[in-house]
């Protein structure tokens, strides 16, 4: 995952070559000492596309988990608070957003909005929000039953001032959790939005975008061209996923040994 980060934050630095540029009669040069990781159809050096890549995996996928998330967390805090019609009202609308497969919903987003890396990004913060709301309301429900929530009422502490201070401190700790384990999630989705043509537009390169087309096309006589944009799609979504499970693990009381 550091790698992934280090290679997109200093892209412009470690690439060997313009990611974008294409070298005439290069086209399908197998892994070796000019290109590290060969080129593709048109002769783009396919390491150079895999670092600016991580770009817009991480731009993506970072932006829409913070959007997604905290906005998810704010609506499963005020929901378990507050109860009654407001959360049932804020529920049904939650299950409805939950009907629809994540992947067709940020497909129809996306169709809507236009392709765009932005528009990517929106249309995952919206899916997000369900998985965020449910999970930061059953710990908020569960927070909101302790003694010090109902002295703050007591002492007549205003609801904003409970929600801020007193209730939303509580969901700290599985909000970290879900926002780092979604990071994974969001490049998949975000790597499958660019794979089916729908995510952000050439020449930027993407890799989702890597995969597909000509990477399925030239399969067999190239296979490092569908090779190596898997494998730095698994790398992201294993390491993001293991900080995930490792955070558990730490700010978990539960899940502590010893």
């Amino acid at each position: 995952m550091l790698l992934v980060v280090f290679a997109a934050l200093f892209a412009p630095f470690i690439s060997p070559h313009d990611p974008i540029f294409i070298y005439r009669g290069k086209q399908f040069t197998p892994p070796g000492a000019e290109f590290l990781l060969g080129t593709d159809n048109v002769g783009r050096d396919l390491l150079s596309r895999l670092i600016w890549g991580s770009r817009v995996s991480l731009y993506v996928g970072a932006f829409s988990v913070l959007i997604g998330s905290s906005i998810g967390a704010m609506l499963g805090v005020t929901s378990a608070y507050f109860g009654r019609t407001f959360d049932t009202v804020v529920q049904r609308v939650i299950d409805s957003i939950m009907a629809f497969p994540a992947l067709v919903l940020a497909i129809a987003i996306v169709a809507m909005m236009g392709a765009s890396t932005n528009n990517v990004m929106a249309a995952l913060s919206v899916v997000l929000i369900p998985q965020g709301t449910r999970v930061i309301r059953s710990t908020a429900l569960s927070a909101k039953e302790n003694q010090y929530i109902e002295a703050a009422r007591a002492i007549g502490c205003s609801d904003l001032r409970i929600i801020l201070r007193h209730l939303l401190p509580q969901c700290v700790a599985p909000f970290i959790v879900l926002a780092t384990a979604s990071v994974g999630w969001a490049i998949v989705i975000e790597a499958s939005l660019n794979f089916l043509g729908v995510g952000t537009p050439p020449p930027t390169p993407t890799w989702g975008g890597m995969l597909s087309g000509a990477a399925r096309r030239y399969a067999e006589s190239a296979p490092w061209m569908a090779i190596f944009p898997g494998i730095a799609i698994s790398f992201a979504v294993f390491g993001f996923n293991m900080l995930g499970d490792a955070l558990r693990d730490v700010l978990d009381p539960r899940l502590r040994t010893g």
